[in-house]
């Protein structure tokens, strides 16, 4: 399994290099954003250790510019920064994983082979369907060049309807999707009215369908409301 490692840490990095060795990983490593950014757009991995701060480019920064460049090789983000904010940001920019410096070696392995096993899953940071777009990192929406205003909530849903497009999904899977403890699955009709007065009604489409008994449908497909 080859892994690139991007740790501008030379003692942290050459301890990382020698312990994957010996775990029979091929590992290459880089000291900085910019670097890190040209091999891995280059050469073939089977997943990514990323530092986050790094010098020339971030951590954040490298993983944006990868997953923009449709480059979906598998990323475990390092960092010394704890908190919810930072690991928020790593994933809205495409990582796959995170990792809270200092780690347990065992778990870094560990998930590093869960992530070869995943594979390269694409993940845009950038959602679009038709001319509707949601960037999760910027916190936007808009459809063609008109912003849409949502509640964090909205954005929350739609952000699952899209990750789901042209797929049936159930209320209970977006609650379980959307909500981190248990709710009411007749919530879910509440958000969706929501959205649909203002990604559909002033645009004249219809985005989100009902699927009578089974669930809802965000359809790619372009079509008016009537």
């Amino acid at each position: 399994m080859r892994v690139l490692v991007v740790e501008d840490d030379r003692r942290l990095a050459g301890l990382l290099v020698r312990g994957l060795t010996a775990e029979n990983f091929v590992v290459d490593v880089e000291y900085n954003g910019l670097d890190g950014l040209w091999r891995a757009e280059d050469f073939p991995y089977d997943v990514i250790v990323l530092d986050v701060m790094l010098p020339g480019l971030n951590g954040y920064r490298v993983c944006e510019r990868l997953r923009s460049a449709e480059v979906w090789t598998p990323i475990l983000m390092l960092t010394a920064k704890d908190g919810e904010l930072d690991e928020a940001e790593g994933l809205d920019t495409g990582a796959d994983d995170y990792l809270t410096k200092p780690f347990s070696y065992l778990v870094l392995v560990a998930r590093l082979r869960a992530l070869a096993r995943r594979g390269g899953t694409p993940r845009p940071t950038v959602l679009r369907v038709g001319d509707l777009e949601l960037n999760p990192a910027a916190r936007t929406c808009c459809r063609g060049h008109t912003p849409i205003t949502l509640t964090a909530k909205e954005f929350a849903v739609l952000e699952f309807m899209l990750r789901h497009h042209d797929r049936v999904v159930s209320k209970v899977e977006i609650i379980a999707g959307v909500w981190d403890e248990a709710r009411d699955p007749d919530l879910v009709e509440v958000y969706i009215s929501a959205l649909r007065r203002k990604i559909d009604a002033p645009f004249d489409r219809r985005t989100i369908t009902t699927i009578r008994g089974t669930g809802y449908r965000l359809d790619s497909r372009d079509r008016a409301s009537r």
